[in-house]
């Protein structure tokens, strides 16, 4: 709120515990990069050991509808470049972005060459640090974002959680509730043109299987698929937005697809089959703290590939 770049990092409980403030950043506008090491829930649940079942709950954690960008990282590397850009999307879009790492992901060791950051820019986004006359902090905009001052930059600022106009006063009339949550919901628009990548496509482009997961699965599905010159593998790390089309269009030339999840109820697979209508009837789920190893897969795989007999 004060306009410095922000993060906070916890565990499904501690996100659960504070799900109040996540929608009040959604609500007020405000940049917050939040990271979930996901471990076996409910409640306590298995605290020392990894799951992914945290995803459902981003999505939908606190009440009612507000933008957040979900993100989900499937290595110690892929997590160090996706939190920079995390921190890039939180301030341009104004709104919380959740990067979800599975316990696996947070408590490994992984040896890497020196991350290449060259390229890398910070985009602070719409950001006003000077006086502005007539300042509106939440001015309707085609692209959903409004230009955002912190506080004691001689602008007129509210934090507000209730429905406001376009100042920041409580404003419960018809027209500007729509108004302005049109103008919230218009973010994740505006990021999924502007922002989004394609998910990556392991392994030849023509298969007889394809596998898709998302998370620290990535390394195991990786090794496994060595073994098959016939698989390939859709590694997802968007959640919100969704890559509907790119995934359709994987999903849709696929002879067979098998979803690979450290989960009970195939939370990803449901999404997919949220976006795209596509239904994953082959899922490969674990969750009994214990990471997926690649002979696990490679079993799997056996399995759904038809036999050469």
């Amino acid at each position: 709120f004060a306009g410095v770049r922000s993060m906070v990092a916890t565990s499904g409980g501690g996100f659960c515990l504070m799900t109040e403030a996540y929608g009040l950043a959604g609500m007020s506008e405000i940049p917050i990069v939040i990271i979930n090491g996901m471990r076996g829930s409910p409640a306590t649940g298995m605290p020392t050991w990894t799951e992914q079942g945290d995803l459902r709950m981003v999505l939908h954690a606190h009440q009612g509808d507000f933008p957040r960008i979900v993100l989900a990282a499937g290595d110690v590397e892929e997590a160090f470049y996706l939190t920079m850009q995390a921190f890039n999307l939180a301030d341009k879009y104004q709104t919380p972005v959740v990067m979800l790492v599975d316990k696996q992901i947070c408590e490994s060791h992984m040896s890497l060459g020196l991350f290449d950051c060259k390229d890398y820019k910070i985009d602070v986004g719409k950001l006003l640090l000077k006086k502005q006359d007539n300042y509106k902090r939440f001015a309707l905009s085609p692209d959903g974002i409004s230009t955002r001052s912190p506080a004691g930059f001689g602008n007129y600022v509210i934090g507000n959680s209730d429905e406001h106009d376009e100042v920041g006063y409580s404003d419960e009339s018809i027209q500007n509730r729509i108004n302005q949550m049109n103008k919230r919901m218009q973010k994740l628009q505006t990021c999924a043109k502007e922002d989004m990548p394609a998910p990556k496509l392991f392994g030849p482009k023509k298969a007889d299987l394809t596998i898709v997961s998302w998370g620290s699965n990535k390394g195991a599905i990786l090794e496994a698929i060595k073994h098959f010159k016939n698989v390939n593998f859709l590694h997802l790390t968007w959640a919100n937005p969704f890559p509907t089309q790119a995934v359709k269009k994987v999903l849709e030339k696929a002879k067979r697809v098998l979803n690979v999840e450290c989960n009970y109820s195939a939370q990803m697979s449901g999404l997919i089959r949220e976006k795209t209508g596509i239904e994953i009837k082959n899922n490969l789920l674990k969750y009994d703290g214990r990471p997926f190893y690649p002979e696990e897969i490679i079993d799997q795989i056996n399995k759904v590939l038809p036999s050469k007999k």
